[in-house]
């Protein structure tokens, strides 16, 4: 694992229960990176990032997150690792029933946080991050899509973790507020964190270009520099 690096894969199969999804994956992450992964629905996108989570375990092959090694990683540790790894989904899932500020703190409870003035400051630094720091008081159906986006973004930096997973964050926002929230991701990089984001909104990623992995046929490639990507044959 090199000096830098984040998330290193080696030689890895991933495995979606007894499925076989994707074979010989390499890949190396560093600090400070944006990296897209691309690919069909069903393509190993998601089971790849859910290996990297340890939700999905790794049979074959080595894996180092954050510092944790994947392989039989014991149950005990995975929380651990998890505070290091920030998630953002494509449908929210926030809690419907508390407000902004409670959902973080739920968070925040749940990953050992116990000094009252730290908490509160913490989530306060974190939507203000995302431009929220009024709207904390507001339930989530109160909230337009960007905005509960943007709520998951700043409940994914709440424990300052290395690597941010987005699983299609922009999937169900229209392209003004996808541009807003790639604004953020990338200003979340730029301050030193791992963003490793899966994607089909391509328009997304020629107005942000960022390194770039595909999952096609089982495999994992990465994209050359100056290689078009056959878009067309990545649709649904």
């Amino acid at each position: 694992m090199l000096l830098d690096s984040v998330i290193s894969i080696k030689d890895a199969v991933i495995y979606q229960n007894d499925h076989l999804v994707l074979s010989d994956v390499n890949l190396e992450i560093n600090k400070h990176e944006f990296v897209y992964l691309i690919g069909r629905v069903g393509s190993g996108k998601t089971s790849l990032i859910k290996t990297i989570n340890a939700e999905l375990p790794l049979r074959e092959g080595t894996a180092i997150v954050s510092g944790y090694s994947l392989e039989n990683i014991h149950r005990t540790n995975i929380p651990l690792l998890r505070r290091k790894l920030g998630i953002v989904f494509q449908d929210f899932q926030l809690l419907t029933d508390r407000s902004v500020i409670e959902n973080l703190r739920f968070v925040l409870g749940a990953t050992g946080w116990k000094v009252k003035k730290e908490i509160e400051q913490r989530i306060e630094e974190v939507l203000k991050k995302v431009d929220l720091e009024f709207k904390g008081y507001k339930m989530p159906h109160q909230l337009s899509g960007g905005e509960q986006q943007r709520v998951v973004i700043a409940r994914a930096l709440l424990n300052d973790p290395e690597v941010i997973l987005a699983d299609e964050p922009t999937g169900n926002l229209d392209p003004d507020t996808s541009d807003g929230i790639m604004k953020i991701l990338f200003e979340i990089q730029e301050t030193g964190h791992a963003v490793v984001m899966a994607t089909h909104n391509y328009s997304i990623m020629k107005k942000y270009p960022a390194r770039t992995f595909k999952c096609e046929g089982g495999k994992l490639s990465e994209v050359r520099k100056n290689e078009e990507i056959n878009f067309e044959s990545l649709e649904l």
